[in-house]
């Protein structure tokens, strides 16, 4: 031991207070551990990325794009008004709605008896760290009985946009706009880049998409993402497929395509091309314990790294989505108090946040296949929704994929509000589901959910709106 290093003990750590890292600390202090969570923003950091700068204020910015943009559709139907946007405004209700969320944690913390440290904590030992203020204050030292890691992810950056915080921004940064510059380039098409390229068009911002894939949402089946690339073609959006930035002038954005470079004249750029997860400073060599080629540490079911040490978040394999990781997190803190749990979902789900929305679960068609499964897909339009034609949208579908015998093993969904009821496919596959199941289930009407009951129909060979007769096994 170091001279000087005398170390608090701690009975349970968790090191971050994102949605992983937060619910880890209260399911540990339900199951009567003394907790106490690392973050280097402290109490101001707890809800992670997601409530401070991602998930909530994105979805913030998107319903005042979409409640904007959708005022004109409303000319021929009823309404005369105009709205018009100041994001001065926007903010000061942003910063309110993440203000009462993080405010929820600290009280939930509070309640539960959970201390909270600022720093940044780094492993020096097997069971032992060192808490960095971050200033010229010397660190602490942290032995503890059982540790969460739970550090997060953040925007990858690339070499020839980096990030000045005015002109080249990330995606943490296009939440703080405080006003809305004309011409914007958004560097990457994956679900970030759309959500919030869609909402910038919407705000009145002449949008470029650029995307070195040949489409953008390029892991979604194609037929899912069509009526996104078409709303955005809509939108007045400029999406540049199967090109790369070469760099920027400072008023002038260079990409490249396989045939010719181009100059783009844009007042800012957004550079949305992924997350990198928050493993390259936590000392894990002590640990004996190695990422992988995406700096991702690998983990069983138990989520262990080490006997008394679990990861979750998006620093483990999987995708980088909070709900996935609150799920985790209930796992690694029962294992860590001698439960006997196991982190193994059937199927996780995802939305983006489009126009229209994109929700996933399951496998699709040609992962099923992949597996050897004997699958089929069926269908149902969004235009023959009641319910959907109300809200003047028609474009979309809800498709689910099942085996030859109609257990449900996934399903896609592209439409008005299918981010809210893609959890129901979810549990329909956590349980073995099958089309039968969802087809007998009585959804209200009119809801856009009840295209996945007709999807079921679809799938049984029965027509659309006849009710099959019952048949259990």
């Amino acid at each position: 031991m170091v001279v000087g290093e005398i170390p608090d003990s701690v009975d349970f750590l968790v090191v971050g207070g994102g949605p992983g890292g937060y619910v880890a600390a209260l399911v540990a202090a339900q199951l009567g551990r003394k907790v106490v969570v690392v973050d280097g923003l402290g109490e101001a950091g707890l809800g992670g990325v997601c409530v401070n700068v991602g998930c909530i204020p994105s979805k913030a910015l998107i319903e005042l794009a979409d409640t904007t943009h959708g005022l004109a559709s409303w000319a021929g139907r009823g309404f005369t008004g105009t709205g018009s946007v100041n994001m001065a405004d926007f903010q000061t209700w942003k910063s309110e709605v993440v203000g009462t969320l993080n405010g929820g944690v600290k009280q939930l913390f509070k309640a539960a008896g959970i201390e909270v440290r600022q720093g940044y904590f780094r492993f020096t030992r097997k069971d032992q760290g060192a808490l960095d203020y971050g200033d010229e204050r010397p660190p602490m030292h942290l032995k503890f009985n059982d540790c969460v890691i739970a550090t997060g992810s953040r925007p990858t950056v690339i070499p020839m946009l980096k990030r000045d915080g005015v002109r080249i921004i990330d995606s943490t940064d296009v939440l703080k706009l405080d006003h809305l510059p004309e011409r914007i380039a958004v560097v990457g098409g994956g679900y970030i880049g759309v959500e919030l390229g869609t909402a910038l068009a919407k705000l009145g911002a002449q949008i470029t998409l650029v995307e070195a894939a040949e489409r953008i949402l390029a892991a979604m089946p194609s037929n899912i993402v069509a009526p996104v690339t078409k709303r955005l073609g809509e939108l007045g959006v400029d999406i540049r497929t199967e090109t790369t930035v070469v760099g920027d002038t400072g008023t002038q954005l260079i990409v490249k395509t396989a045939v010719a470079q181009q100059a783009l004249d844009v007042d800012l750029v957004v550079v949305c091309v992924g997350r990198t997860p928050n493993t390259d400073d936590l000392g894990l060599e002590v640990l004996g314990v190695t990422t992988n080629a995406r700096g991702l540490l690998e983990v069983g079911s138990d989520l262990r790294i080490a006997p008394h040490i679990t990861a979750i978040g998006d620093i483990i394999p999987g995708p980088a989505l909070a709900h996935k990781a609150s799920a985790e997190a209930h796992v690694a803190a029962e294992v860590l108090c001698g439960h006997a749990a196991k982190f193994e979902p059937l199927a996780i789900p995802a939305v983006v946040f489009s126009d229209p929305e994109i929700a996933t679960t399951g496998l699709t068609h040609a992962e099923a296949t992949e597996k050897g499964l004997d699958v089929s897909t069926s269908m149902f339009p969004m235009a023959a929704s009641g319910r959907a034609r109300t809200m003047n949208e028609g474009a979309g579908t809800a498709q689910i994929v099942h085996t030859s015998d109609g257990v449900i093993v996934g399903a896609q969904l592209v439409g008005p509000h299918v981010s809210e009821f893609i959890a129901e496919m979810t549990l329909a596959i956590e349980m073995g589901g099958n089309l039968q199941d969802l087809a007998d289930t009585i959804h209200p009407h009119p809801t856009v959910s009840e295209t996945v009951v007709e999807a079921a129909r679809v799938g049984l060979g029965f027509p659309i709106h006849v009710s099959p007769k019952r048949k259990r096994s």
